[in-house]
């Protein structure tokens, strides 16, 4: 069974903030955005097939889980609930070096 992923208006915007922020630092490197967009993205494909096989975010709560995505020396994580039996929903997306999300 597939599960659809869908993304809170935050994690949304997460994106949107971490893209602008490596043209900032990087000197308006669009290839270097775009590499970091997609390793996310392609990441989060497997959410689609697999949900449960990601970390738990706490130990209360099944549904609540983070995948680690490897980008250069650090990468991003994203915070995701498995809302029901069909459906995932994006959280929050971070880069590992900054403040917790939880």
């Amino acid at each position: 069974m597939n599960y659809r992923v869908r993304f809170a208006e935050a994690a949304e915007e997460d994106l949107v903030r971490l893209y602008e922020f490596i043209l900032e630092q990087d000197a308006g490197d669009w290839a270097v955005a775009e590499r970091a967009l997609a390793a996310i993205k392609h990441a989060l494909l497997g959410l689609e097939l697999s949900p449960f096989s990601y970390r738990k975010a706490r130990s209360d709560n099944p549904f609540l889980r983070e995948i680690v995505i490897p980008f250069g020396v650090c990468g991003y994580v994203a915070l995701f609930e498995i809302d029901d039996d069909r459906n995932v929903t994006v959280l929050a997306v971070r880069h590992q070096r900054e403040d917790d999300y939880h």
